[in-house]
């Protein structure tokens, strides 16, 4: 048997986006970006991953409701590869640098603020979906 789980703590880089399936599930998706800053050669770098997050049945209709925009969430689940390459999801920023983003299937979704409390994610022009 084989299992794994990923803990991403980050803010919702925009508003969570809800569809039902055909059989009446709810599914939300979150764009979620997790900041990391350090410092190299002197220089202050700061470094965001993006994760989609799918969330899944009433679950979802909550993260719809109550999330927005630079809410501070802890998301744990279970990380995807994409279904084309096998890894991470990559695609080209305005500047003509690459970034990716993972694909993570949450099995828990926690709200750390009501939004706009945190450091806000980056500009909607980087997120990739």
């Amino acid at each position: 048997m084989s299992y794994q789980r990923i803990i991403i703590v980050g803010n919702c880089g925009a508003d969570p986006t809800m569809r039902y399936t055909q059989d009446g599930k709810a599914v939300t998706t979150l764009s979620v970006a997790s900041n990391r800053t350090y410092t190299a050669n002197g220089e202050r770098v700061k470094e965001t991953t993006w994760f989609r997050v799918s969330v899944w049945g009433a679950q979802a209709e909550s993260c719809n409701q109550y999330l927005k925009k630079g809410s501070s969430v802890l998301v744990e689940g279970e990380l995807r590869p994409d279904k084309e390459t096998g890894g991470p999801r990559v695609y080209q920023l305005k500047d003509g640098t690459h970034g990716a983003s993972y694909e993570v299937t949450a099995r828990t979704v926690r709200f750390l603020s009501g939004g706009g409390n945190s450091e806000p994610a980056e500009d909607d022009g980087d997120i990739p979906f």
